[in-house]
């Protein structure tokens, strides 16, 4: 069996080595679309993050099974493998503790206006302070705030229990439909985003989320309110965003982008109070824990397939 990895970059130089027990195994660190039918012309076996697998690339293989490095499988023709009987299998329930601690690592370097205080320590200004504690900028808890959340699925349940642990008022809008949790208070939209202190954003990006926030939802949002996004890009319209974070008091932690990598000269990069924004690049997924298990799950998934065909 030969077996191919076409992108393992965006694993950040996992160990892949236990793939070489099962058979033939190959990685590249990146694959561009012209490369990919070459590479794996002659594998059974393909094992992707981002790389597209359409209809051309499978009618120009043989492959048995695609291994998808990750939960969303946008990137693959489910429905034409399927109907050339080619499994493909995903990864889900890896990154929920790494999400979890990113969103409330943005949200409290706002909340205890981390940026601030670690610049104004590094000018020198507690050295020329006269008292041992600064009072420049106001500290807050998340005690009696409330927490708003878009998405309650397994993420946004974690963050809910979380965010009730230390004092917050919990309630959620379900972006589907679907999920209901007698435990927290479910609100509309609009009443999740003009009554929430804190809102974070835990869905996915599909046709019911698609610039969920733009202009309109964004002028809800209280003053000095807190928005994390560690969903997907394409949720918040990112134009509207920067416009209304120059109208606005609001403070915004992003992770995730419409656009990945960052387009030059993106709109966010010219709001007028860079203090209120944090952006990390599409991290909150990646702790070296989420990893490691990540590539144990897809390897699991192979041994299913070896072992029962499915």
């Amino acid at each position: 069996m030969k077996i191919v990895c076409l992108d393992a970059a965006t694993l950040g130089g996992a160990d892949l080595t236990a793939f070489e027990s099962i058979g033939e195994f190959i990685s590249y660190e990146l694959t561009s679309k012209d490369e990919v039918i070459s590479r794996i012309s002659d594998a059974q076996v393909v094992m992707i993050n981002k790389v597209i697998i359409d209809q051309e690339v499978i009618d120009n293989t043989n492959l048995k099974l695609i291994l998808q490095l990750g939960t969303g499988v946008n990137n693959i023709d489910v429905a034409y493998a399927n109907s050339k009987g080619i499994i493909v299998k995903n990864a889900a329930g890896y990154s929920t503790k790494s999400v979890l601690s990113h969103t409330f690592a943005l949200l409290f370097a706002f909340l205890n206006q981390i940026p601030y205080y670690d610049g104004w320590t590094k000018q020198g200004l507690w050295v020329k302070s006269p008292i041992f504690t600064d009072f420049s900028r106001t500290l807050h808890t998340l005690t009696g705030k409330k927490h708003g959340i878009i998405g309650l699925g397994v993420i946004g349940k974690e963050v809910a229990k979380a965010s009730q642990i230390f004092g917050a008022n919990v309630c959620y809008y379900s972006t589907s439909g679907v999920n209901n949790d007698d435990t927290y208070e479910k609100v509309s939209l609009e009443e999740l985003l003009k009554t929430s202190d804190v809102i974070s954003i835990h869905a996915p990006l599909n046709e019911k989320t698609k610039n969920l926030l733009s202009k309109k939802e964004l002028m809800l949002l209280k003053d000095e309110a807190i928005l994390i996004n560690v969903g997907r890009g394409g949720i918040i319209n990112e134009v509207d965003l920067a416009q209304i974070m120059d109208e606005k008091n609001i403070r915004v932690g992003l992770d995730v982008l419409e656009v990945e990598p960052m387009v030059e000269n993106h709109p966010l990069l010219n709001i007028k109070n860079k203090e209120n924004l944090i952006i990390t690049p599409h991290v909150a997924w990646a702790s070296e824990e989420s990893i490691q298990k990540l590539v144990q799950i897809v390897f699991n998934n192979l041994k299913e397939f070896i072992e029962n065909g499915k």
